[in-house]
């Protein structure tokens, strides 16, 4: 009997589309600055994360100071989770959404 071809599960990627991010969404945080450990129920909420991929459209313009692995400050109003894992932290958000990128002080060469 001859061998089947082994067939090889293909990797999924997600690329964002139009003036659009993939990021993944920083875990809510479960304890204060002052060291105070809240409960499950009273996380607050986090409004950080990593840019995992930007679209090729952002990628070319030199307007938005985006790059991959930016960690940025978002509006997640308009964000879409994507369910893609399972811990589901992952979503694209429109470009507008992202209100800062953090950036080392001083770091000027990544200022254009």
């Amino acid at each position: 009997m001859p061998d089947k071809p082994k067939t090889r599960s293909k990797l999924e990627v997600i690329e964002p589309i139009g003036l659009r991010v993939l990021l993944r969404k920083d875990e809510d945080k479960k304890q204060t600055k002052s060291g105070i450990h809240l409960p499950d129920k009273i996380e607050i909420p986090t409004l950080t994360g990593r840019v995992v991929s930007i679209s090729a459209e952002i990628e070319m313009e030199e307007k938005y100071p985006i790059k991959q692995y930016d960690r940025v400050l978002f509006n997640p109003k308009q964000g879409i989770p994507v369910d893609f894992e399972g811990d589901n932290r992952l979503f694209v958000i429109p470009v507008e959404d992202i209100v800062a990128v953090f950036r080392a002080a001083g770091d000027e060469s990544e200022r254009g």
